[in-house]
Order: structure tokens, then sequence, then C-alpha cells
């Protein structure tokens, strides 16, 4: 039976990361990295439509943890540990030059995920990190002095484990009988499924707004850029309103209305000021055909129809009660949600093991000497923007500086 110095289990972000770094701290070790899956690092090369979101440009340890619905209070102590600019240093010395966008988001400079997988195996080779493809993990356990780990295709065993597996059910349902409680797993980011004649065939659109859960129980608004789908809404801003909803929205089994501001900042008393005195200055232009408050021209269409002001009408036709109508339109919108979808790149879990159990110093569990977690294992999710990947590579970081020592 081969033996290790450390064993980790799951080939993805967090696992690799923690390889290689502790690796790194200790050049002796004898590592390696069991992977269920015929390839490693698969959700890295889907990530961010193929570029590899690695991070965001949030430099302050508290402003980068206001990014986690679940996780924002533990991972601060981390982030003071490694964060942003250590993840950025760690990639470039690596050779991989990255660019901060405009959104915030930071990507490799060739703009392909490939980079980044590239660099980690190039380096686990460079270490001599044995990388185990097809290798489920069926079950691990503590012996007398060391962890005992069965896969598909035989035993192993370790002085130290991490696990790094992502929302893995049976992984969780071991760590269970190893005492470890589980959150229940519920999707985090998804988008809004949504019928509705004012966004009808206008998929691909996409501007500015503001977005609010009109429920008793649910008190959510974001604000961002919204994109209109073939089946709903989706982009930055409804994505956050997912991640910050996952549970609430959960309960409402993904029934429930939105109310759509598309002129943030302004409210529905702001615009329709603005619109009597459009009424006076284009009184004999066509509503629907002069698009106003820089708005896409066929959403306005759409809001101005919906406002009950038919083709053809002029701005001085405009009675009252339609300013009033388009005035809401434009910056009270109500919208029925009938459902979610989420996507392969952008699936994320809240959900894992509770974070109670774990020690964030070293990400250790408290339950089990030299069990280590890192990643979505654990209960921590993050809104879209490279957050999600700033978790891995903080918590294996830290795990591998642990593990690394005797």
């Amino acid at each position: 039976m081969q033996h290790f110095d450390i064993i980790i289990i799951g080939g993805g972000a967090a696992g690799f990361f923690t390889a290689i770094n502790a690796a790194e701290f200790n050049p002796n070790l004898k590592i390696a990295i069991f992977e269920r899956g015929k390839e490693v690092l698969t959700k890295v090369k889907i990530s961010g439509g193929g570029r590899c979101n690695v991070t965001h440009a949030e430099f302050i340890p508290k402003e980068l943890s206001l990014n986690y619905p679940r996780g924002e209070k533990e991972l601060l102590g981390p982030f003071h540990g490694f964060m942003t600019g250590d993840t950025m240093e760690w990639f470039e010395k690596k050779g991989i030059e990255l660019k901060i966008e405009d959104d915030g988001r930071i990507f490799p400079v060739s703009d392909d995920s490939q980079s980044i997988i590239n660099c980690f195996l190039q380096e686990t080779e460079r270490l001599k990190i044995q990388v185990f493809k097809s290798h489920a993990v069926q079950n691990f356990q503590k012996e007398e002095k060391c962890w005992m780990v069965k896969t598909s295709k035989g035993y192993f065993s370790a002085d130290k484990i991490m696990l790094a597996t992502g929302s893995n059910p049976k992984m969780w349902n071991i760590l269970k009988k190893l005492g470890h409680e589980i959150i229940e797993p519920v999707p985090s980011l998804f988008t809004f499924n949504i019928q509705d004649a004012r966004i009808k065939d206008l998929s691909g659109i996409a501007t500015e707004a503001e977005v609010k859960i009109n429920s008793k129980n649910v008190n959510l608004e974001s604000k961002g850029p919204l994109l209109i789908t073939h089946w709903g809404m989706s982009g930055p801003g409804i994505l956050k309103l997912s991640a910050w909803g996952a549970r609430d929205l959960e309960k409402l089994n993904y029934q429930f209305e939105i109310l759509v501001n598309w002129l943030p900042g302004f409210n529905s008393e702001d615009i329709l000021s603005s619109l009597k005195d459009l009424k006076s200055k284009l009184a004999k232009q066509q509503v629907v055909k002069n698009a106003q408050f820089d708005l896409p021209k066929r959403l306005w269409k759409n809001l101005v129809i919906a406002s009950g002001i038919a083709e053809g009408t002029t701005w001085a036709d405009l009675n009252k009660n339609q300013l009033q109508n388009l005035s809401d339109q434009l910056t009270t919108a109500t919208f029925k949600v009938n459902g979610k979808s989420t996507f392969k790149e952008e699936f994320v879990t809240a959900g894992g093991v509770n974070l109670k159990e774990i020690n964030f110093k070293t990400f250790e569990s408290k339950l089990h000497k030299n069990l280590f977690l890192a990643g979505e294992v654990l209960n921590i999710d993050a809104i879209t923007g490279g957050f999600n990947f700033q978790n891995a590579w903080t918590g294996g970081f830290l795990a591998a500086k642990a593990m690394s020592e005797d």
C-alpha cells in the first residue's frame, strides 16, 4: 500500500493550489491528488466563459469578505493571511500575466483558462506531486497514526488529508459519519425564469438596473447589469440576488415577484417630472419611437406599450394616467418569477460543512486532527466575479502552510 505525507481528495482549484503550495513550503513531502474524473480542473476550464475569472480587484480584507453570503465573518481573518494581491503575485511569479477588467474581474492576459491549467500541471510535475485520475474516493477513515483512503483502484494511506471535493454529496456523507454537520445544499447562483410580454424577444439586451425581491419575508435588493435572456433575466444584478437569497428563495419554491427599476438612482416622482417636461418639449414626436434615458430602444418600446400607450401616440397626446403608468413601468416594474435556471459554468452551491467546525487559521477540522477542508466543500459561497476562486486560493494556501509543518 502506497503511503503519502499528504493526500488531497479533489483535483480542482483548491486541491491543486493546496498541493503546489505545500510542496513549495516543504519539498521533501510526498503528496498525491486523487480525482474521480478522467480530467482534472474541469471547472477551471469552463469558468468565466472559458477565460477563468481568477479573482476580483478588491484589496481590503473587510470589503472582500462582503461578497460572501456565507463565509463573510469566517473569511475575514484568512484574507489577512492571503488574498487578492497575494493571488496576483503568486500567478505572476509563475509567469501568468493577469489583467483587471473595468468591472473589477481579474483574468489571465491570454483570455484562456488553459494557461491557468497548464501552470498547475507544470507545477505539479516540477514538484513531483502525483496526480491520480479516475480514482473515485469511496471512503476515508482515521486509523491509529494515519488516514486510510479507499479509492476505486485500491487503498492508500497518509499522515494528513485534505478534502477539496466541492459540492460532492458522497464526500459530505462520509464527513457526516465522522461527526461533521452538513448544512443542506441549495443552488446559489441562478437566473430567474420570467415569461413576460415586456421582455419577450429582447434576449441579449443588457442595461443597468435596480432589482428588489417583492416579498414580505425576503428583504433583498441589488444593483448592477441586468441581462435579458430567452428564459428571463440574468446578469450580475440578478446573480447577486440569487446568491444572497439562496435559502429564502428556495423556501419560496422559486415563485416570487421582483420590482425592477430600469433607471437606477431615480424614483417614480423624479421620472414623472421628467416625462412631463418631455411631453411639452417633444410634443409632436411619437413616444414609442423616441427612446429616453439611454434605455435600449426595444426595451423602451415594450415599456411604453405596457403603459397603455398605443403606437403612433405623440407626447402631446399623453394623459395623466399614461404618464404615471410609464413612470411606474420605468422605475417599479413588477415581474413574476416562475422557477430558476442554473449553468454548469457558474454553478455554485450554498451549503456544506458547518463553519463552526473549522479552524480558520489553518482550515483544519476541529473534530479530527490532520483533516483539512477548503473550497466549496465548506458552507462558503460568493457572488459571481472571481470571489469563489479567491476562497479556494485562500483556503488552499493557509491549509498548505499548516500541512507542510511537522
